[in-house]
């Protein structure tokens, strides 16, 4: 055993934990260790390389059975297509339909695109609903009849009057059953709704009130009936009218979820600004603000003053009333058109009116948005929002990359509708590695989750993938003929 002279005699540096000297077996471990680090490796610098059988590479092994096969820079691409269906989703994880993950059965590797080729939707939806926000609205009466001014006795009319000229500067509101409507469903909803609201006011002074002779009186008369809907189906617009009193349809008014609806199924409603669709009037077709209704005194002051008057007019009666009149036919069989006239009941009285501004609308949205996290590739405009960014700003308020596909509604409710060939596509270069696990969403272009209810739905994945090739020395081969054989 040498000495080294930095070291304390005694002292061995491999075991440095122990002052005492190394002992015999110690001494001969070290010295087979220096012998190993001295062996000659066939190989000394600045020399030649040693033989292929030396010492240094008898030690490893150098064969294998997985040589590498040259790429020839050449890819095959084909489709693979993946089938979806909504009922095989986690339900306790994703209850509704419109916003669920999934896994594909195999892993898609070097995908070079993805797109949307097949779907197929339930057309079983609500255009109307509290989520839309499209369920209510809200009028006021601020002309009620008065009897005793005409010469009338009935004390039931007057205590009607009484009642409808304490809540003249209130609002009725009223809400409508959640569903599909066609027009003619439409108008009858919104007229048993008109009366019905103000029935209940009725009802409610009356017992304030201790008029329980008026009530019963009342509630045998089918209570308040002065409210007439109804659908022009030529010009495809709506009128509201009143046989005794005048109205005004507020539509500026701005209601809480709270006073009409459940707050809990309101919160799913998208904040979005939307100068179209912003409720229930929209849909039929009125302006955003508050419309008064017209009698026959407005149209003889317009036609006096030189202004052009409404031509769905005439007269009617010996007195010679102005009322509203579709020349096209019978609103109900046998008026001749006089769908609206005073009440036979009530001296002196006139009929009030609205002729909606457009036309009605009962279709509801015409595209469903479909988002894939991380595969969307649409880039979408926003609807366009009164705020500092818009006025400070000439940029858009757009989303890029926003949604995945866009999907058409083509039908009506109660229906079943099928479409294919989606034309956006998300293209990767270079491809992506791997895919299998996908998160998918479907909304309305304002933002609104798309109510699918309990109907169930599918559409099909299509995947482009980019498959390597091998380096392949091929030659021709010839096949004898049947005349060589």
């Amino acid at each position: 055993m040498s000495y080294n002279p930095h070291f304390p005699p005694g002292w061995n540096p491999h075991f440095p934990s122990s002052s005492a000297p190394a002992s015999a077996q110690q001494q001969q471990q070290l010295q087979l260790r220096q012998q190993r680090q001295h062996q000659p490796t066939g190989y000394e610098p600045g020399g030649a390389l040693p033989p292929f059988d030396s010492y240094s590479t008898q030690q490893y092994n150098l064969n294998t059975s997985h040589p590498i096969i040259p790429n020839a820079q050449n890819y095959m691409y084909y489709r693979k297509y993946l089938s979806v269906h909504s009922e095989d989703r986690d339900i306790t994880k994703f209850p509704n339909s419109n916003e669920f993950e999934f896994e594909a059965p195999q892993d898609y590797c070097n995908v070079a695109s993805i797109r949307l080729s097949q779907w197929t939707f339930p057309a079983n939806y609500n255009t109307f609903s509290t989520l839309n926000a499209n369920v209510n609205m809200t009028f006021k009466i601020t002309t009620p009849y008065n009897p005793a001014a005409n010469g009338v006795t009935s004390i039931l009319n007057q205590r009607i009057y009484q009642a409808l000229l304490a809540n003249a500067d209130s609002n009725y509101a009223i809400l409508i059953q959640e569903g599909f409507y066609n027009p003619n469903q439409m108008i009858t909803e919104l007229t048993n709704k008109f009366n019905f609201t103000v029935s209940n006011w009725i009802r409610e002074y009356f017992v304030a009130q201790g008029y329980t002779d008026s009530l019963a009186e009342f509630n045998a008369e089918g209570g308040y009936t002065r409210f007439i809907i109804v659908y022009n189906n030529v010009s495809l617009k709506i009128w509201f009218g009143n046989s005794a009193d005048g109205f005004t349809l507020t539509n500026e008014t701005a209601l809480e979820a709270s006073t009409l609806t459940d707050k809990s199924c309101a919160d799913g409603r998208s904040h979005l600004p939307d100068f179209s669709n912003w409720g229930l009037p929209s849909y039929l077709g009125l302006v955003r603000c508050d419309t008064a209704a017209i009698n026959g005194e407005n149209i003889e002051a317009a036609i006096a003053a030189g202004e052009p008057a409404p031509a769905e007019y005439d007269t009617y009666g010996d007195n010679g009333v102005i009322v509203p009149r579709f020349f096209y036919g019978d609103v109900t069989p046998g008026d001749q058109g006089f769908w609206l006239v005073p009440n036979a009941g009530f001296t002196g009285s006139q009929v009030y009116w609205v002729e909606a501004t457009y036309k009605i609308n009962l279709m509801g949205y015409a595209y469903i948005y479909m988002e894939m996290e991380g595969q969307n590739c649409m880039d979408e405009t926003s609807p366009f929002a009164l705020n500092s960014y818009t006025y400070r700003t000439n940029e858009t308020n757009g989303v890029v990359n926003s949604a995945f596909a866009k999907l058409g509604i083509p039908s009506t409710p109660m229906s079943q509708w099928f479409d294919q060939d989606s034309l956006p596509y998300k293209y990767y270069y270079p491809a992506a590695e791997r895919m299998r696990r996908f998160h998918v969403k479907f909304r309305y272009h304002d933002g609104q989750p798309v109510n699918m209810g309990v109907f169930n739905f599918s559409f099909t994945l299509e995947f482009t993938l980019q498959q390597p090739q091998m380096l392949r020395n091929s030659h021709s081969v010839m096949y004898p003929g049947a005349e060589r054989r």
